[in-house]
């Protein structure tokens, strides 16, 4: 377990407890050991001593505490858009790429508000979800549209040239199994 300098999860340090607490009540029972129940636990779940004993004293100070650590979260905050938004996107642009109007991030955050998504989405983090699902801006006839990128227009076209050859005519040469929307 190469976790130094990463925080414990709140499920670990009550297994710590626990660990500490069984080694303190059955320190009689067993052969006589020179270490310390903190230093058996250490031992036993692959941590350092000062990680148990700081462990030990928190849990003292304030026992609630660490459940209350759960919630707190270090670095970026999660993807605020969800990828179940990502079929109606690519449909709401490709509709809107056939009729030759044009969009904007502000026109498709609102659809997707609409459409029950986060209505507190910023226009930036919806732009890194365009990014993130293949879809980009780029130019049209007259000025830019939001597009899908060329790599996944090829993708797409490659995978319905070999479904095709699958088959011939009527009949299925080799079956085709679907696991998923993908």
């Amino acid at each position: 377990m190469a976790t130094q300098g990463r925080p414990r999860s709140p499920d670990f340090k009550r297994a710590i407890g626990w660990v500490k607490d069984y080694f303190d009540r059955t320190k009689g029972d067993l052969c006589e050991q020179e270490d310390s129940s903190a230093e058996r636990t250490a031992h036993a779940l692959g941590v350092g001593l000062a990680t148990v004993q700081r462990v030990m004293a928190d849990a003292k100070r304030s026992p609630a505490g660490l459940i209350r650590e759960a919630s707190l979260r270090r670095g970026r905050p999660p993807r605020v858009l969800s990828d179940s938004l990502q079929t109606s996107t690519r449909e709401y642009v490709r509709q809107a790429n056939r009729e030759g109007s044009h969009i904007t991030l502000e026109m498709l955050a609102e659809y997707l508000q609409a459409e029950g998504g986060d209505p507190t989405c910023s226009v930036r983090t919806l732009g890194r979800a365009l990014d993130r699902w293949g879809l980009t801006f780029g130019q049209g006839t007259r000025s830019q549209h939001l597009k899908e990128k060329d790599h996944v227009v090829a993708a797409r076209h490659r995978s319905l040239r070999e479904t095709r050859g699958h088959r011939k005519g009527d009949e299925v040469m080799r079956p085709e199994v679907y696991l998923d929307e993908a």
